[in-house]
């Protein structure tokens, strides 16, 4: 298995609720998949599970050089570009049909240099897919996360350089949201011990190591206290929405059109 930050498998029975709601999100863009087909921070590589047989040609850009080594000797045929984002180094203005970049922008510093660089390589009429978590549903500080947003200030930020947004939402079912509130119990109890608010104090680099530490050990009390729960929770019971401030993630479909203003 490959590790890269707040890394998610599916060799891991705790991690079946955020497998499924990630992979939704996929699953959901795929559906405006067609021509030339970037992705901009691929991961492991599951978006080409479903992206693959729906583009002409697929590039994805990471900066994973061993993982990106590994994905291009299973597709040969596709372009891997191994760089920190932004920019989006080596590509051309107005390549690409369709972008899609899931759950990548708070990491990002510069949000507004980042997204200027997806509008720059988008074909006019082009559609960007893209995906970050719903800050009020957030349950901690994520300290791999520059920033997270409101739907309010995402749909802001991203109207300021595309010309047509629709912000919808990742919905969960009444099973998932069982799971939400038994997981913001558990964090909250351990958020008890953080009495100085060091969460929120301290560099979020300093917090990496122990922050991941702590999810794993929540995420595995959590199945061996329900299991049920946990392991029964499908791409079914995820759906998109079209209010968004009540969901777990953000999901905006945007377009680059000829008359965008670059701000």
């Amino acid at each position: 298995m490959f590790k890269t930050s707040e890394v998610t498998s599916y060799e891991i029975a705790s991690d079946n609720v955020l497998n499924n709601r990630l992979f939704f999100a996929y699953k959901q863009a795929a559906k405006h998949i067609k021509g030339n087909l970037l992705e901009v921070g691929c991961g492991t590589g599951k978006g080409l599970t479903v992206f693959a047989e729906k583009c002409e040609h697929y590039t994805a850009i990471d900066k994973n050089t061993k993982l990106l080594k590994h994905l291009s000797g299973l597709y040969p045929k596709f372009t891997f570009v191994d760089c920190f984002i932004p920019p989006l180094a080596g590509l051309e203005d107005n390549e690409y049909d369709v972008l899609v970049t899931l759950q990548v922008i708070e990491h990002i510093e510069d949000d507004h240099y980042f997204l200027r660089e997806l509008n720059r390589v988008l074909k006019p009429g082009g559609k960007a897919i893209i995906s970050t978590p719903n800050r009020p549903l957030t349950l901690s500080r994520n300290p791999w996360h520059v920033r997270e947003y409101t739907a309010p200030e995402l749909q802001t930020l991203l109207a300021k350089y595309f010309a047509k947004v629709q912000l919808l939402g990742v919905r969960g079912s009444q099973r998932v949201m069982d799971y939400h509130e038994e997981n913001r119990r558990s964090v909250a109890r351990i958020m008890r011990w953080d009495f100085l608010d060091l969460q929120h104090r301290l560099p979020r680099q300093v917090l990496q190591v122990p922050y991941d530490l702590l999810n794993r050990l929540n995420r595995n009390s959590l199945m061996k206290q329900n299991n049920d729960l946990v392991g029964n929770i499908g791409l079914e019971d995820f759906s998109l929405s079209p209010e968004p401030e009540g969901c777990l993630d953000l999901f905006a479909i945007v377009e680059k059109t000829a008359q965008t203003k670059m701000t």
